[in-house]
């Protein structure tokens, strides 16, 4: 496809796109609890009415029936980072398989074991609490974009076959008999456990569940500052307070909770464009008939999935905001924004060519320099901190509510001496260094495939410092 028709293609398919996430546009979407009025004490408040807040406010429940639990929301649930993902589930807790084995490699067995275990009790929870997420477990695909990658697909395949997966190694042709894109020249297929979901549809499950279980839910409930008074930490909303012996800050990307949190986290924006539903002679010109969530091997990675009503969602071009602004006003604002996210998605399927996109919008991204969740403490251990999914936070959010939940409690599980959860990621910079080291990382990796050169030495001085770019 010409550079020129490219562009003009991609400008006219978003120009009357709705800028707000697909998922959210839903009739099924809940009406909000009432807000917190007034002083309340409970025995476990979570800040965060996101996936890990949700899953620690339902697991804390079952563990003990009996426990008091608050959760806050300053939004409706759903509405911040947890209603805007790709929606693409992995058995991975650690971001996938090769940044575990770069993280944390002498715990990679045990992590892995977490990782399957994590996978097969969030489907017994859709399951036992009847969760309609319109899943699809088609398995993921990862897809080479280029005959550079196809050796590091051979080494993805290794890794997972020695660990345990179901995946299988395609060549070009079988990967364009999966989906036909004439980037692909060959991927890894991971069966197992894995594929897509519809994410609000999951909030909103998880939240009827945590509400049956006995949950005390305050929707619409800005957090607006915390004290420490001693055996207990009281938060203060905007029309009320919360007093708790223990506090579980379940606010990923958002970083509330103590001033620091940011210190390890940069929330990172994560563009996202979603077609009207393909007709059967569109789908037929592609393919996809087992439905897999893909991801493929460019430095500025691209992800792809179906819905449930045979839409494409297509996202993945990242942006960094001053000050870690997680709504920023020109991704709420201009189509412009997304066309050339548009353009790479025109480039990837050019026989959808008189396809259109219906909506756009972009979400908060909590990343670190591990990629992946960990924990901080604060508060004299009082409050605990879970986040830092960085893109993986579906199944991964479980997890780190699970952790969260038992580094509070101080209960003495073996896995709470691994290093993922007695160490933490690398410090970031503050502003302004943070924004412009951010700027440059992004420009060289949306241009290092086409142009190379200086942005290569870059990349490797930001891997270098910590950064597993």
């Amino acid at each position: 496809m010409k550079v020129k028709a490219a562009s003009t293609l991609a400008k006219n398919a978003v120009k009357d796109v709705t800028l707000f996430p697909f998922w959210l546009d839903s009739e099924a979407a809940p009406a909000a609890t009432q807000h917190l009025i007034g002083k309340t004490d409970c025995d476990l408040l979570i800040v965060g009415g996101g996936f890990t807040g949700l899953w620690a406010a339902i697991q804390a429940k079952e563990a003990d029936p009996g426990r008091d639990v608050v959760l806050i929301e300053q939004q409706k649930v759903a509405y911040g980072a947890s209603g805007r993902p790709g929606g693409i589930f992995s058995t991975s807790i650690m971001h996938g398989l090769s940044n575990a084995v770069a993280i944390f490699p002498k715990d990679l067995d045990a992590l892995e074991r977490l990782g399957q275990e994590n996978a097969a009790a969030f489907l017994d929870s859709l399951a036992r609490y009847d969760i309609d997420c319109q899943a699809d477990w088609g398995g993921e695909l990862t897809v080479a974009v280029s005959p550079a990658h196809v050796a590091g697909l051979r080494e993805e395949h290794e890794l997972h076959v020695a660990h345990g997966h179901d995946a299988v190694l395609l060549d070009a042709e079988e990967t364009r008999a999966q989906i036909n894109s004439p980037l692909y020249c060959g991927a890894v297929w991971n069966k197992k456990a894995s594929g897509t979901l519809h994410p609000a549809r999951l909030a909103w499950g998880l939240r009827a569940a945590a509400l049956a279980l006995g949950v005390r839910l305050y929707e619409l409930t800005p957090m607006t500052r915390v004290e420490d008074e001693g055996s207990t930490l009281r938060v203060f909303t905007r029309y009320g307070q919360v007093r708790a012996p223990k506090v579980l800050f379940a606010t990923n990307a958002f970083a509330a909770g103590h001033r620091r949190i940011n210190h390890r986290v940069a929330a990172i924006r994560d563009r996202i464009l979603m077609t009207e539903p393909l007709s059967e002679a569109q789908m037929a010109r592609i393919g996809w008939a087992n439905r897999q969530g893909v991801y493929d091997t460019r430095t500025q990675l691209n992800y792809a999935r179906l819905t449930r009503d045979n839409r494409i969602l297509f996202g993945g071009r990242l942006g960094y905001f001053y000050n870690n602004d997680t709504d920023p006003a020109s991704d709420r604002e201009s189509p412009a924004v997304f066309e050339r996210l548009a353009g790479a998605f025109f480039k990837t399927f050019p026989q959808l060519e008189d396809l259109r996109f219906s909506h756009a919008w972009s979400g908060p991204i909590a990343l670190t320099t591990r990629m992946a969740v960990h924990f901080q403490r604060y508060y004299g251990d009082k409050g605990i901190y879970a986040g830092g999914y960085s893109g993986f936070g579906i199944s991964g959010s479980r997890f780190g509510a699970r952790i969260g939940l038992a580094l509070l409690d101080k209960r003495k599980d073996p896995e709470l001496e691994m290093a993922f959860a007695t160490t933490l990621p690398n410090w970031l910079p503050p502003e302004p260094f943070r924004y412009l080291g951010a700027q440059i990382t992004m420009y060289a990796l949306d241009t290092l495939d086409e142009k190379g050169g200086w942005r290569r030495a870059w990349l490797r001085l930001v891997y270098a410092m910590g950064f597993p770019v």
